[in-house]
Parts: C-alpha cells; sequence; structure tokens
C-alpha cells in the first residue's frame, strides 16, 4: 500500500491542490497519527512530511501537554478535552465538524506562546481505511482582538468593565475549554446564571443544550426525578418514563443553581455523575451515561452548610474545582452607569418610550446600596420608565424604597470614592459639563476638578459649558 503522502507527491494536480489551501492541512488514520501535512503546516511549525508521519497532532504542534502521559499525545487529562483531538476522532468516525476551536499552549525555542485555532475536518475512505483531513486556521491575534473589544464593556451578555468583574471575565476564558465543575457564589440577584450561560456560550458545547435547574423551586419528592428521570410506574402518577434534566443536557451543560439547597440524600447520587457519568432513572436498573458539564451557584456559605452537616465535605469539593465570586452591585458602583445605560437601551429596542435620568436619580442610584443587585436595579429602571412616561427619569419616579433611602441618608457624609470609569462615564453622559458630571457624581467641582487634574485623559474629551446650562441627563 502506497502511503498517502506519496500519493500526493506523485499527482500533480492533487499536489497543487493540497497545497494552494492557505491553512494548514493534516491528513490523520485511525489512531490519529499524521499521514500528510501542507506546506502551511511546514512553514508554520517547521516540520515536513518526512519528520511529520507518525507523530501524533500534539507531537507536531509541539503542543506542551503532549508528553504528559506515558502513552504520548492523545492520553493526558487535558488531551481527553483537546478539541484537535476531539475533532479528528469524531471525524475518524463520520462526522463532518465546522471550525471547532482550540486553545493550546506550544513550546517553540525555548518559550512558551499560547496558540488559538480553527478546527475543521471531513472523513476521507482510502484503499478500505477511513482517515481524517483536519484543517487548521490560526486566529491568535483576531481572537485577542476580539478579547479586547468585548472587554470595553460586556463579556458575552454580561455588562460590566469593573476590575472584579474583567477578572471574571478572563477567568471564563479560561476554563471553558475544559470540562472541569465550576462553582459560581454571589448574593442573589448578581447574575450567576449569566455567567453560567458565558461559560457554556464561549465553550466548544455551545450549540448543545444548556439546561438551568434552580435546586431551591424543585419540591423534595420530586427532585431526584426531575434530575435523573423515572420509568413508568416508579410512583404514584408516572404514568410515562421522563427523561431527566441530565439526559436533557447530554453533551451540553447542566447549570445547578441554589445548589446549597439540594437535599441530603441526592447528594450521593450527584456525587457519583461527577465522578463517573452514570447514574439510575428512578425506579430503573439500567445505567445510563451521559457527558454533562456541570455548572452550580450558590448564594449560601456552603463550608458553613457542611459544618451543619447539611452539604457533603466531598461534593464540596468536587464542585468547587474552579471558584467565581460575583461582587455585590454595592461594591462595583462604576458598573451602574453601565448597567442602567444598558437598561435603557434595551427598553428602547423592545418599544417603550425610554427618555434618560436625571442628574439627581442617577447620583442617588450610584449611592444606593442595591440590596436585591442587579435585578433590583434593572425593576427600578422598569418602574422609573413606566412612572415617567417616557420622559427623563427623576428621584420621584423611582420606586419607593430608593426615595425613602434618599431621605433617610444624613445631610453631610462621605464622599463617594471616585475612579476613571465613574467619572468617565458620568462625562460621557452630560456631554463633557463638569458642573453637572460633578452633581451626578455626588462631589463638589473642585473634588472632580482635582480629579481630573491627577487623571487627565480621563476627561479629555469634557468640554467646559456654562453651570447654568441646566439640560437635563441624556443617555446617548
Amino acid at each position: 500500500m502506497m502511503p498517502i503522502a506519496d500519493i500526493i507527491a506523485r499527482d500533480g494536480f492533487l499536489k497543487q491542490l493540497f497545497e494552494a489551501i492557505p491553512c494548514g492541512v493534516l491528513i490523520m488514520d485511525q489512531e490519529r497519527r499524521i499521514q500528510a501535512v501542507n506546506r502551511v503546516i511546514e512553514q508554520t511549525f517547521g516540520t515536513g512530511n518526512l519528520e511529520a508521519v507518525t507523530l501524533r497532532g500534539g507531537e507536531l504542534l509541539k503542543c506542551i501537554h503532549a508528553a504528559e502521559s506515558p502513552k504520548g499525545c492523545g492520553y493526558s487529562d487535558f488531551c481527553r478535552q483537546c478539541q484537535i483531538n476531539q475533532t479528528a476522532a469524531m471525524a475518524i468516525r463520520g462526522e463532518k465538524i465546522f471550525r471547532n476551536k482550540a486553545d493550546i499552549q506550544i513550546q517553540s525555542k525555548g518559550k512558551t506562546s499560547r496558540q488559538v485555532l480553527l478546527v475543521s475536518a471531513a472523513p476521507i475512505e482510502f484503499e478500505n481505511n477511513r482517515y481524517a483531513v483536519v484543517i487548521l486556521e490560526d486566529i491568535t491575534e483576531l481572537n485577542d482582538l476580539r478579547r479586547r473589544l468585548k472587554t470595553e464593556h460586556s463579556f458575552s451578555g454580561i455588562v460590566g468593565r469593573d476590575p472584579a468583574m474583567l477578572e471574571i471575565f478572563n477567568t471564563i476564558r479560561e476554563v471553558t475549554d475544559f470540562n472541569i465543575p465550576i462553582l459560581i457564589q454571589g448574593e442573589s440577584g448578581t447574575g450567576k446564571e449569566l455567567v453560567a450561560s458565558a461559560i457554556h456560550n464561549e465553550g466548544p458545547r455551545a450549540h448543545k443544550p444548556f439546561v438551568p435547574v434552580n435546586c431551591g423551586a424543585l419540591p423534595e419528592g420530586l427532585i431526584e426525578s426531575e434530575l435523573f428521570g423515572h420509568v413508568k410506574g416508579a410512583f404514584t402518577g408516572a404514568v410515562r418514563d421522563k427523561k431527566g434534566r441530565f439526559e436533557l443536557a447530554d453533551g451540553g451543560t447542566l447549570f445547578l443553581d441554589e445548589v446549597g439547597e439540594l437535599p441530603k440524600l441526592i447528594q450521593p447520587k450527584l456525587l457519583r455523575v461527577l465522578q463517573e457519568g452514570k447514574f439510575e432513572p428512578v425506579g430503573s436498573e439500567r445505567t445510563v451515561s451521559v457527558d454533562v458539564r456541570i455548572v452550580t451557584a450558590t448564594n449560601k456559605d456552603l463550608k458553613q452548610e457542611m459544618k451543619r452537616n447539611n452539604f457533603r465535605e466531598d461534593l464540596y469539593y468536587r464542585i468547587n474545582v474552579v471558584p467565581i465570586l460575583i461582587p455585590p452591585l454595592r461594591k462595583r458602583k462604576s458598573d451602574i452607569p453601565l448597567l442602567i445605560e444598558h437598561f435603557l437601551h434595551k427598553a428602547g429596542q423592545e418599544g417603550h418610550a425610554a427618555g434618560g435620568v436625571t442628574e439627581e436619580a442617577l447620583a442617588l442610584m450610584v449611592e444606593y446600596p442595591w440590596p436585591g443587585n442587579i435585578r433590583e436595579l434593572q425593576s427600578a429602571i422598569w418602574f422609573g420608565l413606566v412612572k415617567s412616561k417616557g420622559r427623563n427619569i427623576a428621584v420621584p419616579d423611582l420606586p419607593q424604597e430608593l426615595q425613602h433611602w434618599h431621605r433617610d441618608l444624613p445631610a453631610r457624609g462621605p464622599l463617594p470614592k471616585l475612579n476613571p470609569a465613574i467619572v468617565r462615564q458620568a462625562l460621557k453622559m452630560t456631554a463633557g459639563n463638569k458642573v453637572k458630571a460633578a452633581k451626578a457624581l455626588g462631589v463638589g467641582r473642585a473634588t472632580l476638578y482635582r480629579f481630573l487634574a491627577e487623571y487627565p485623559q480621563t476627561g479629555e474629551f469634557a468640554q467646559e459649558l456654562t453651570a447654568d446650562d441646566d439640560q437635563e441627563l441624556k443617555f446617548e
């Protein structure tokens, strides 16, 4: 049998076609060993056909994880999540895959660097054997550019640019390609489900189901059936077989919100699914295997729940591989003007009359502690839209909780802490009017001027307008 590389080299048309493809091309056998590479691969990784044949993908690309297993590339824990390996394996099974994203680290000339690739693959038959044609597109620079653009105001549907939120965005990017459990912690209303959804949507499972479950909302007697399904006759009212949430999420992500409310009797079964990917539906002896990514969330202190014997210690350490802590809104005040703008823009898109916010209302909302977090802020904006009837939302248009809190404030108190993000947003929203910006921020003009003198780049677009220019604050 003539090797594939020799056939390509001997056939002039086939060779020209193979070399004309502007991306890296590998042909891999059923052992995922390389049989041929094109010139782009040779130029990028310095390995020609003679050296590449019989290497595996990670060995050719010089992946830092290729030698972690004694068996070589394809057998380490990282390799089981590698999108290049998985895509090639799917093509060898007969599937056609288009542009999976692979994030790898390579070792070249003694230095480690990160490379982001789009991986496509298709099966081919040759002399009664199936091979995979794998195409690699290098999008490292494009991916970094998109990341910088996304980070400016939002990420995957999450609005924020506070440093704590930017750190969360980076963590999401780092974990998306790894099938490891994530525990999201934060107060009620901070957006834990949005973070879970971002982890799913930014990763390779984005085209598969995202199934959220609120463990605290399910009746204790039915939660096992809801999670793991049941067979007909398993209990009174079970008139047919029913798939549970784990089966519905197969291939995708299962989000267990308020996991701290999970009954103690159900926790061992969840632990088994996390460890083995297997369970039995209620009333069945049939074992079901699933491939599900587990993301959990809670507003409870699970360590305290362990001390009270309400939560298993082994389950806690199994779900808390990567913790993500979402700060409450009162600790990310620089995001409040941005969120207000986002909610008003969204209301306008949905056909609702949406004006702006007066300076006094903005200053109040920035300083209010928001015990209900983003959910409460969104409700306050909707309430204000109804009350204002298309006008700019003023303090009397806000919910009573905010108005009472405003009236109960002492006459003088500590000035709010300024930072470049919140000052820039206030200047933007007041069209560069420093007097109005200072009022919206709840500080004196002198305080704002001193801040701008220290951080001149913050107000580089600000215009000196007259102090009696009493236009209402509008969102652009």
